[in-house]
């Protein structure tokens, strides 16, 4: 029997969300309902609303979540009614050319829920991110539901569901930050303070958090930057060299994501040392660099994507450390916020005044 339950609706671009019935089906084949417990506010459901990632609307917002399966469709095997789990975005096939060869982090085809979702005129809703949580309840692919410790807050722990999990991995999936290495976080909203927080994991020596908002940087050295550097106020480039001897960093991240921040990224590294790209440019950008400086410094330039995290792997292993008190994932949550508290939400966010607001249902 299909459920009416309140979510999160962009109705067209640049209009404020607003809360409307939302009718969820039955769970078909491989599929799951999911009552949602909690969601991040991501700048992600933020684009959605602004239209700069497709023109679907409506949308159904918000992506960053956790909850507990309520039912599941035919076939589904890996998770069952009464599980605690975190929604991720990139459900893997396992039939690809990347899944085949090892490489289930790049999987080429993953995949939502096959059904849709509707207002109660019957309008077909595009969830975001083949997500849709901010609602009571959401219908997804069973493959994005990935079980975990239920002990773990659901507040933080939903936070692995995007950024949170985007900025760990870029430090230690795509960056393959060591122990002893010298890394630069250029951005330290939430998914670059991720990155200060998973270089410190990994071990590296020195964490060179860069912003221009002192509020960030002073929470990037709460969670474990062991420098910071205010780039309204100083080149960033020549004072990640002066905290480097003079070589720039092993590993630095760009967690912007424009030309400006990944020129001074690809610059501010060590020789043979790799820059990742973590923050997501916008379609009408451009990049241009010296071709003669791309091959003679050497090194490699990476994207990441979703942190190239295999949620599977990833996400149980890390609420292990989080309940372990070795990850701090509560740092992240600046606030909670009720359902109807998005839009405001949004207004903090593009202010820079949280690192998280978290929607709890």
């Amino acid at each position: 029997m299909t459920q009416q339950v309140r979510g999160v609706i962009a109705p067209a671009a640049h209009e404020p969300v607003r809360i409307e019935t939302v009718t969820i089906p039955d769970p078909g084949p491989g599929e799951a309902v999911v009552k949602i417990s909690t969601c991040g506010v991501c700048h992600t459901d933020l684009h959605y609303r602004e239209g700069g990632i497709s023109g679907d609307f409506p949308f159904l917002l918000g992506h960053e979540a956790a909850g507990i399966v309520e039912e599941v469709g035919a076939g589904v095997a890996d998770v069952a009614p009464g599980d605690f789990v975190i929604l991720n975005w990139r459900a893997v096939c396992g039939q690809c050319r990347a899944c085949r060869r090892g490489r289930p982090w790049y999987c080429f085809n993953t995949f939502n829920a096959k059904q849709k979702m509707t207002l109660a005129d019957g309008t077909e809703l595009s969830p975001a991110l083949g997500i849709g949580a901010f609602a009571e309840k959401t219908l997804v692919a069973a493959g994005q539901c990935t079980k975990v410790d239920p002990a773990a807050s659901p507040a933080a722990a939903g936070l692995l569901g995007c950024g949170v999990m985007a900025g760990l991995g870029a430090a230690l999936n795509t960056g393959n930050v060591g122990r002893g290495d010298t890394v630069a976080v250029i951005g330290c909203g939430g998914v670059g303070t991720a990155a200060v927080v998973g270089s410190r994991l990994a071990g590296a020596a020195r964490i060179i958090a860069v912003d221009i908002d002192d509020r960030k940087l002073d929470q990037a050295a709460k969670l474990g930057a062991t420098h910071t550097v205010n780039s309204r106020e100083n080149d960033p480039v020549e004072a990640i060299r002066e905290l480097t001897g003079g070589f720039g960093a092993d590993v630095v991240i760009d967690a912007v994501g424009r030309p400006e921040t990944y020129q001074q990224a690809f610059y501010a590294r060590d020789l043979a040392g790799t820059v990742v790209l973590v923050g997501v440019p916008t379609p009408e950008m451009k990049l241009e660099l010296p071709l003669l400086d791309v091959f003679g410094r050497g090194g490699a330039l990476k994207s990441s994507w979703y942190g190239d995290c295999l949620p599977s792997r990833d996400f149980p292993m890390l609420i292990d450390l989080y309940l372990q008190g070795r990850l701090d994932l509560d740092a992240f949550v600046s606030e909670t916020i009720a359902l109807d508290g998005v839009e405001d939400a949004f207004a903090r966010m593009r202010d820079g005044d949280v690192l998280r607001s978290v929607v709890e249902l």
